[in-house]
């Protein structure tokens, strides 16, 4: 394992050296084994205090040359420049044996520069929620940071109410984020920007830094890799909840997890967190904010080419977001990738709208009916039962020419997601010093579209008709 600290070296200007500050009793209470692995970490750095010693003693190699970086980034729509890493610390980077190389990020890990008067800690809550959601997507599919090892701790954090601490390390090709461009521009401390853009290019997107226009090669791949990841959020109806630009990476991973939610009942304005009084964030309107979170990046591009150039990779948003949702949802319905079958799948949709039914399950259900069936027993979910016959009928027939076959279509919905409840019933035993239930939902995530006896007490959808309010508070 070969521990590096690239960013910290190469552009010093955008990080301030931070100590790691241990909590009380800090106890490794979950490890990604097969993520240490592929990365070659040390085995006994998840053994006692392995790992724990090495943040935060002294002799220890992953607390040395820990970093907190500075950006800013667009908050519900308005400018902030006092942004940065204000309870996490960049630890390092690791290579994997196939040469990719991803960062160690602590998060919780106290006060730091850009703390802003508070303290730097996470709560156990929030971690959790963080650890496990991003192993979800993963999973899933769908590209997200990853999750590393999670510390619990005695010490309380206080927020609106006092909870258990925690802290986090995570996993990711970089921490870049589209704030970071946004900051060194607008604060026009353009010898910075050049650096960063450099560094960037070289180091994370070396296919961009050969080819004769790096920069304009770098704002579309950075496009398209968004575009991507927002259909697949739009597909299995995630809700992200605070598409701040300093949450949006520039690796198109989801990145910076807080009133994250899967969709149940499938609501196209679905908003989860409680601070979005206008619904800025909403299940529908996230594609469009990661359009304009992209122009408020590209800004930072402008020194580097054309406007004209900027709104040619900028355009290249919709027309990628589309072919994918439209792809990988109409083999969820099990119809080819032909724009004539749109109709079909968008009438489904508009009959999920319209009936308290279970987004995920329904899909699920879809993929195990038999489609010779003149009348199936899905039918009996839907309450305009006339409606539902006219569109099977339909159906039926565009099955009968679709190369997909059912075994597709099982690979391609989930049985199991991380559902709200669920998600709370492992925090509120985990916060009780039981991390079994948080064990046994992380191993059902690992293969998602498997309904196995493991994964059922993970596959029903929340019993109450409460809508669910998450807060950004971590």
């Amino acid at each position: 394992m070969q521990l590096s600290h690239h960013y910290a070296t190469d552009l010093t200007e955008t990080v301030s050296a931070v100590t790691p500050q241990p909590l009380s009793d800090l106890t490794l209470c979950l490890t990604n084994t097969a993520l240490a692995e592929q990365f070659n970490l040390p085995t006994d750095w998840f053994t006692d205090q392995g790992i724990i010693e090495q943040i935060f003693s002294e002799q220890g190699a992953l607390g040395k040359q820990a970093v907190a970086q500075k950006y800013g980034g667009h908050q519900f729509g308005q400018w902030n420049p006092y942004l940065g890493d204000g309870r996490g610390l960049l630890l390092g980077e690791v290579t994997d044996d196939k040469g990719a190389q991803f960062d160690l990020h602590l998060k919780g890990a106290g006060q730091t520069p850009y703390s802003r008067h508070a303290d730097g800690r996470a709560v156990l809550r929030s971690t959790l929620r963080e650890y496990i959601g991003s192993e979800a997507l993963h999973h899933l599919g769908i590209p997200s940071s990853r999750s590393l090892c999670m510390f619990t701790s005695n010490e309380r954090v206080y927020r609106e109410l006092p909870e258990p601490g925690a802290m986090m390390i995570r996993m990711a090709p970089s921490h870049l984020r589209f704030g970071h461009f946004e900051y060194y521009f607008h604060s026009k401390e353009f010898d910075i920007l050049d650096k960063l853009m450099d560094f960037t290019l070289t180091r994370h997107f070396p296919d961009c830094a050969s080819q004769a226009e790096p920069h304009k090669a770098l704002l579309k791949a950075i496009t398209l890799r968004t575009a991507r990841m927002v259909a697949l959020w739009q597909v299995h109806g995630f809700v992200h909840g605070v598409m701040n630009t300093d949450n949006m990476s520039i690796h198109g991973i989801t990145f910076d997890y807080g009133p994250y939610a899967f969709m149940e009942q499938f609501k196209s304005d679905a908003v989860f967190n409680h601070s979005d009084h206008e619904g800025r964030y909403a299940f529908d309107r996230q594609p469009g904010i990661a359009l304009w979170n992209l122009n408020a990046m590209a800004y930072a591009f402008s020194r580097y080419m054309s406007i004209d150039d900027i709104k040619d990779c900028l355009t290249q948003f919709e027309p990628a977001f589309l072919a994918v949702y439209r792809q990988t949802m109409l083999a969820r319905i099990g119809l080819d990738n032909d724009k004539e079958h749109e109709a079909c799948l968008n009438q489904w949709l508009a009959m999920l709208a319209q009936n308290p039914i279970d987004y995920t399950q329904s899909f699920r259900w879809l993929a195990s009916t038999d489609h010779d069936a003149l009348t199936p027993a899905l039918r009996d979910h839907f309450i305009d039962r006339n409606a539902f016959d006219g569109w099977w009928q339909d159906y039926r027939q565009r099955r009968q020419s679709s190369t997909e076959s059912q075994a597709s279509m099982l690979a391609r919905n989930p049985a199991v997601i991380a559902r709200t409840h669920t998600l709370q019933q492992a925090i509120a035993a985990a916060e009780q010093g039981d991390f079994s239930i948080a064990k046994q939902l992380l191993l059902a995530l690992q293969t998602p579209y498997q309904s196995t006896t493991a994964s059922e007490p993970f596959e029903q959808p929340d019993d109450s008709s409460e809508t669910v309010s998450l807060s950004c508070s971590s």
